[in-house]
Formats: structure tokens, C-alpha cells, sequence
């Protein structure tokens, strides 16, 4: 993405672009807005060199996490949960009990480790290949987008 791209993107799209590059630097692979299961989709699920799970929420404002019901559901899907919210964030509405990432859209440092909930092997397969599927999909349409893969 150009530089002169980052104008057009929301704020919660730039702290996911922050939030990705922090999990590059810890050996992780990412994919935005990935769909687990019906009805839930979140914004960053990385995958880290030994296998690790972690999913990264971004709010960009009180409302948008006042306004977040689902994000209790995203738990059973990883390893690891964090929030990645700005510097001007108020980080005291967000549960004790999760990660706690403080970024923009070049970088991102994790302040608060979430607690480690290790997925079992049947759920973990499943993550690790809807991670694979849904990245190949995206990028086979970005080299044949007359092709159409559905992305879910």
C-alpha cells in the first residue's frame, strides 16, 4: 500500500495496519477480517511461528467498543486476546482480563500480555486452516479476480 493510500483508510483500518506490522515482528502471519464461525468476524488473527493463536480487536473509539457484543465469542477461537486501541483511547473501559495493544497505523506495542488460553487440537486444525484457505482465496483473487473465489 502507498503511503498516500493510508488517507483513505478508517481509524480502525489504520490501527489494524499498525496492529499487523507489531505481529510481524514477533514472527506472526496475519489476516484481516476473518470470519471463525457464522457471525463472527475479526479484524486481526494472527499466527505466530510455534503455532500460536492470537486475535487483535481494534477500536477506534468508546462507541465502537461500547457498541461490540461479539468479542466474548472471539475467545474460543484463540490462544491469545488483545484490544488495539490509540494513545488517546480511555484503555480503563477495556476488561482487565484481555491484551492490551497501543498503536497507529505504523506500529504497535503490546502493553498488557493476554492471558494464555491454549485452543485444543480439533479447534486449533480447524483456525489453522481457515487461516491458510481464506489467505490463498484472497490471494488467488488478487491474481485472477475474473475468477471470483469466494472468500469466507
Amino acid at each position: 500500500m502507498a503511503h498516500d493510500d493510508l488517507r483513505t483508510l478508517q481509524p480502525g483500518q489504520l490501527l489494524a495496519r499498525g496492529a499487523a506490522r507489531m505481529l510481524a515482528g514477533y514472527g506472526f502471519v496475519s489476516v484481516e477480517e476473518l470470519v471463525p464461525a457464522r457471525g463472527l468476524r475479526v479484524d486481526i488473527i494472527g499466527l505466530g511461528p510455534s503455532g500460536d493463536i492470537w486475535i487483535v480487536e481494534c477500536k477506534s473509539s468508546r462507541a465502537d467498543f461500547t457498541s461490540d457484543n461479539k468479542w466474548h465469542g472471539y475467545l474460543e477461537w484463540c490462544d491469545r486476546f488483545f484490544w488495539a486501541v490509540d494513545e488517546h483511547f480511555p484503555t480503563d473501559l477495556l476488561p482487565q482480563d484481555t491484551g492490551l495493544v497501543i498503536g497507529d497505523a505504523y506500529g504497535a506495542e503490546i502493553i498488557r500480555m493476554g492471558p494464555e488460553e491454549r485452543l485444543k487440537a480439533p479447534r486449533r486444525k480447524a483456525v489453522v486452516q481457515k487461516i491458510a484457505t481464506t489467505a490463498a482465496r484472497r490471494l488467488h483473487n488478487l491474481r485472477d479476480p475474473e475468477m471470483g473465489l469466494e472468500v469466507g
